[in-house]
């Protein structure tokens, strides 16, 4: 199937731009709804009353409500994490990660990416949360050879939705400096930008996805040269979406910004602790252009 043209919806903006260079056009419009969190931070609870900016927000049994809400009405939709889903609550050191992953699968996450705390209790600690609740993570730039998730960390994931492809691939931030070594042992970090020109090839030219997603928990911007999301957008070409994490950044709606071939990226991010949900709608139509829309408060 040849790459289609989209339009693509965010409850928050409106836009209309041409769409992408393909196409096979759909015998029928297809609605595809992702949703997305970051840095949740094993916030499972909602902030208390006192809480001096989120009073009474957020927390797992709300978002998993809003969720089954919103794929009730789509069910071409899917559901993905930017990483840092550990750390922060007492939840998270008694736990270790086991409360997140498990209520995580049960309210229909697609996968996420790894973010640095995901490394907070150890290769071992993480490998055992996997196992117990087939709970898939998506990483492309680390490299789990010679550790205890070797084979269980997927570099890349198509989906099919009504038809049409979604390839997601997932990069991390730089480990060195960030995380204690002795938590992540061998595991290898590469080059983001090198490892995503690698994934979009795989993704568009040989997988043939209508649409490419990235993961990241690169962070969104910084004042020196760390790469981030939006070096990433400007330096590859063939992601349509990035979603973002690590640097906590609310974005009231998705940033367009132009890749290597001048065409479109979106990107976003949602802030931290779930407080809010990314919807991003991406229309396939036979009308050959997109437009756009996107966040929820919890």
């Amino acid at each position: 199937m040849n790459r289609r043209k989209f339009i693509y919806n965010s409850s928050l903006a409106s836009l209309s731009v041409v769409g992408l260079n393909s196409c096979n056009l759909l015998n029928e419009d297809v609605k595809l709804t992702i949703l997305h969190t970051n840095d949740v931070h094993s916030q499972i609870e909602p902030f208390p009353l006192n809480h001096n900016k989120y009073p009474d927000r957020g927390g797992f049994a709300r978002r998993a409500n809003i969720f089954k809400y919103l794929m009730k009405i789509n069910p071409n939709t899917l559901i993905f994490d930017a990483g840092d889903i550990f750390q922060g609550t007492p939840y998270f050191n008694f736990f270790k990660g086991e409360l997140e992953l498990n209520l995580m699968k049960k309210m229909g996450y697609n996968a996420a990416t790894i973010g640095n705390h995901e490394f907070d209790a150890g290769l071992s600690s993480l490998k055992t949360n996997i196992l117990n609740n087939d709970f898939q993570f998506i990483s492309s730039n680390y490299n789990f050879d010679n550790t205890e998730l070797e084979g269980l960390v997927n570099k890349y994931k198509v989906y099919k939705k009504q038809g049409i492809k979604i390839g997601v691939f997932g990069l991390g931030i730089e480990l060195n400096g960030l995380v204690n070594s002795s938590l992540y042992l061998e595991t290898k970090y590469y080059d983001p930008v090198e490892i995503a020109k690698e994934m979009t090839t795989k993704l568009k030219k040989e997988k043939k996805c209508d649409l490419i997603i990235c993961i990241s928990h690169l962070g969104h911007s910084y004042q020196n040269d760390k790469i981030s999301d939006l070096k990433l957008g400007k330096l590859t070409s063939d992601i349509d979406l990035i979603i973002g994490g690590h640097t906590h950044t609310l974005l009231k709606k998705p940033e367009i910004i132009k890749n290597s071939k001048n065409e479109d990226v979106i990107i976003n991010q949602v802030g931290s602790n779930g407080v809010f949900i990314g919807k991003i709608d991406f229309n396939f139509s036979k009308l050959n252009k997109k437009t756009f829309n996107s966040i929820v408060e919890v």
